[in-house]
This record gives C-alpha cells, sequence and structure tokens, in this order.
C-alpha cells in the first residue's frame, strides 16, 4: 500500500511538471506570433511591371439582387448633401474641388481636373456614399464609368459600370482594388443610383514606421455584403505590389479616373467608431 501512494505522488508531480512545461512552451508561441512581422508571400520574387501580371479573370461572380437605399443617421458627419462642395478640395493642390455640382443634389465627375478630397481627416469610420454611371453607356471594361473611394487617401473601393461588361474580377465593382474580389457583384442598372456602406478600421503601425496590425474594410453594395471584414495588405496600386507607407489619419478620397467616366456621387455621409 505504500508503495501505491508512493507511485501516486510521483505520478502527480510528473503530470504538474508536464503541465508547467506545456503552459510555458505556449507562452513562447504565443510571444513568437505577437512579434512575429507581417509578411504575405503572395507578394515576394520579381515585382510586376505591367497590370496584366497582376489581372485575373476567375472566379466569376455571383449576380445578387440590391435592397434599399439608406439615410444619414443622427451622429453623421455629413460630407455632402447636393447644396455645395465646400467639404472638399483638390487632391492635386488643395485648391476648391472643380467638379460639376447639379440641381439635382449631385456632383459629377470633371474630367481631368483631378481627384478631390475631404478637407477633414479620419481614421476608422462608418461610411455611406451612393453613386451612378452615366447614360448613354460609354467605352468598355475599365474605362467604363471608372472611379473610386479611397479610405485614408490610399485603400480604394472600386466604382465601375459592370452591367453587362466583364473585367479583372479583382478590378470589378466592389472590389478592393486588385487585393480582394467581391462576394457578389450587386450593382443596379446604369444610370441609376448604387449605395456603398463601408466599415473602415485603419492599419496601426510602430514608432519606427513598421506595421504592427492590419486594417480591415467591410462592404455592403445595395444592401448586400460584398467584402467581408477582409485584410487590408496595404496600397492598392495599379501595378505593383500593394505598399505599407506608415500613417495616421487621412482623408476620403474620390477619383477623376481620366477617362470621361462621369460618375456621379450623391449623399456622403461619416461616422466616426
Amino acid at each position: 500500500m505504500k508503495n501505491l501512494y508512493i507511485l501516486f505522488a510521483v505520478t502527480t508531480l510528473v503530470l504538474v511538471s508536464c503541465q508547467e512545461k506545456v503552459k510555458e512552451e505556449k507562452s513562447e508561441v504565443i510571444a513568437e506570433v505577437g512579434n512575429a512581422v507581417i509578411v504575405h508571400e503572395e507578394y515576394s520574387g520579381t515585382e510586376p511591371t505591367t497590370p496584366e501580371e497582376t489581372e485575373f479573370y476567375e472566379p466569376k461572380v455571383p449576380v445578387v439582387k440590391p435592397g434599399v437605399m439608406g439615410a444619414p443617421p443622427s451622429d453623421a458627419i455629413v460630407l455632402f448633401d447636393g447644396s455645395s462642395l465646400d467639404n472638399w478640395i483638390s487632391s492635386t493642390d488643395s485648391t476648391a474641388a472643380k467638379w460639376h455640382l447639379n440641381k439635382d443634389g449631385s456632383m459629377t465627375v470633371n474630367d481631368k481636373t483631378g481627384n478631390i478630397q475631404t478637407k477633414q481627416n479620419f481614421g476608422d469610420i462608418q461610411l455611406h456614399i451612393e453613386w451612378k454611371s452615366p447614360l448613354p453607356v460609354q467605352m468598355e471594361g475599365q474605362h467604363r464609368a471608372n472611379s473610386g473611394v479611397f479610405l485614408n487617401g490610399m485603400y480604394e473601393v472600386q466604382v465601375l459600370d459592370q452591367n453587362d461588361n466583364p473585367t479583372y474580377v479583382n478590378g470589378q465593382v466592389g472590389s478592393i482594388y486588385k487585393q480582394h474580389v467581391p462576394l457578389a457583384m450587386a450593382s443596379v442598372p446604369t444610370g441609376e443610383w448604387n449605395t456603398y456602406d463601408i466599415i473602415y478600421h485603419a492599419p496601426e503601425f510602430n514608432e519606427d514606421g513598421g506595421k504592427i496590425k492590419s486594417g480591415n474594410i467591410t462592404v455592403i453594395h445595395n444592401g448586400v455584403l460584398v467584402q467581408d471584414h477582409i485584410e487590408i495588405k496595404g496600397t492598392t496600386p495599379y501595378i505593383g505590389w500593394p505598399k505599407n507607407p506608415p500613417h495616421g489619419k487621412g482623408p476620403l478620397l474620390l477619383q477623376d479616373h481620366g477617362d470621361d467616366s462621369r460618375v456621379s456621387y450623391r449623399n456622403i455621409w461619416v461616422r466616426e467608431l
């Protein structure tokens, strides 16, 4: 009986020792992961020098019927209500925005006058914005009603007339340009108003400028979820890999694609998160 007690005591000590060792190893693993540098292996090797190297056309995106439009909540910052362009400036030289202000409460890209951006800078936001492509239809592919909504002035949610207009799916309407294919193509008919409702959380950087936490974006297009809390891998360039320059708050930017896109916008508001 004495020997049985001794065996039980030794077994208990061994189990406790093993548990403590597992805890220590687990802590070391967590520490390693916590200090790891964020690396995306698909962006290794020789950097592309042509746009076609970062374009792909599969898988095809299913078409989903859209829902209804929304209105600003009471705590929203209204950036455009159709009355003026006072909250916007030229991205090129910070002068007054030169886009067309329309009688119907919208504004339209003024071709080749450049991008416009908000005077106010933002971090994490909920954004509501409405846009439409023009009639009659002009051009094809990426040249048909091409514009973009840039969070922090550098991360693009693509605006494009996608109706009967195939293009590379990581550059189609609702994509995070050249990074994330949308879950669905939810556009209304050409010439009607689309809505984007976007939740944006900015990336975080340490004092040395290194990215320590990726940002993320959720996009609802006409009531349909098309980007589900996806990781922002970096900037969204036409050519090349995403980059990760350190930054703080930044403007909301709307793109003049420079090819007579004539995209119109209205009812733009944000809620700071």
